[in-house]
């Protein structure tokens, strides 16, 4: 079978087995989305625009569920005591018993549909479901452009320069990492980050090194996130953005240490070049020319 026959049979499989197809969930009287919103909440509650983007949700499907919710009264939605511009969803106390009772009812469905299964079938299935749910996730991540200067690119480069402060054996300072996010800002440059469920994942940068090239700078993968193809994803859109502003080649650096990076250009076409830069962390320099998306 395709990877898309065996998906597809699995969800009809996992769906018929934990409620998806049943009109109550886990018999609370709601919808399994009406649910799902209810258990995304937690105790605590949170803001209506996070809840969209975790769930990735339609605006306008996300507010017919939370009016649902407010007339079973189950939820307050109200303007955030902090920021009047953003409209927060906090449980109520029925709320909040409704979420130990789905709780409760969920793991009580899990138990009985792996119950018949051995200790070693049940190693067998965390692992493998665990790693198809890091994989899906990884797979739905969007990356998009940000202000290079921005305080989310800034705390992504952050932790770059403290993976390879630990990683280099003789340590990493990489400078004043503010003032360089000009270059990688438009017009001349774009900076990209992934976001898997609303968090940053991976990011990089292009900037100008000539009028037909440029450079690809400060890409990095969250560790949680290696081995998922979000550096391949990464490098491709970072090529993809360097083409789209007018540059037909880039270049790069890398540290010997970074054995993996090392790999991934290789099988990415890159092709070993002589030092073009005085970057005194760079021990493999490596270009490639560029070529429409399409």
């Amino acid at each position: 079978m395709t990877e898309t026959e065996v998906l597809r049979r699995f969800n009809r499989t996992w769906s018929r087995h934990i409620g998806v197809l049943e009109e109550s969930y886990l018999g609370q009287g709601r919808s399994l989305g009406a649910s799902r919103l209810l258990y995304e909440l937690g105790t605590d509650g949170a803001g209506v625009r996070e809840l969209r983007v975790r769930l990735g949700l339609d605006s306008g499907y996300l507010s017919r569920l939370l009016r649902g919710l407010e007339d079973e009264g189950l939820v307050d939605v109200r303007a955030d005591p902090d920021d009047a511009r953003r409209r927060v969803v906090v449980p109520t106390a029925k709320g909040r018993r409704a979420i130990g009772r789905l709780e409760s009812r969920s793991e009580l469905r899990a138990e009985a549909l792996v119950a018949p299964l051995g200790d070693s079938q049940r190693r067998r299935l965390t692992d493998a479901l665990a790693s198809a749910e890091r994989l899906i996730r990884a797979a739905s991540c969007e990356i998009e452009p940000v202000g290079a200067g921005s305080d989310e690119a800034l705390a992504a480069v952050d932790r770059y320069a403290a993976e390879l402060a630990v990683r280099f054996p003789d340590g990493f300072e990489p400078g004043d990492l503010a003032a360089e996010a000009p270059a990688m800002d438009p017009p001349d440059g774009r900076f990209l980050v992934a976001r898997v469920d609303g968090a940053i994942a991976a990011c990089g940068g292009v900037r100008r090194l000539t009028r037909t090239r440029a450079e690809i700078k400060r890409m990095w993968v969250d560790d949680a996130w290696r081995g998922c193809g979000l550096g391949g994803r990464m490098l491709r859109a970072l090529e993809d953005a360097a083409y789209a502003l007018g540059y037909r080649e880039v270049h790069l650096d890398t540290n010997a240490t970074l054995t993996e990076a090392i790999t991934m250009y290789d099988r990415a076409g890159y092709r070993r070049i002589e030092r073009y830069n005085d970057n005194p962390y760079a021990q493999a320099w490596f270009a490639k020319r560029l070529r429409s998306p399409e």
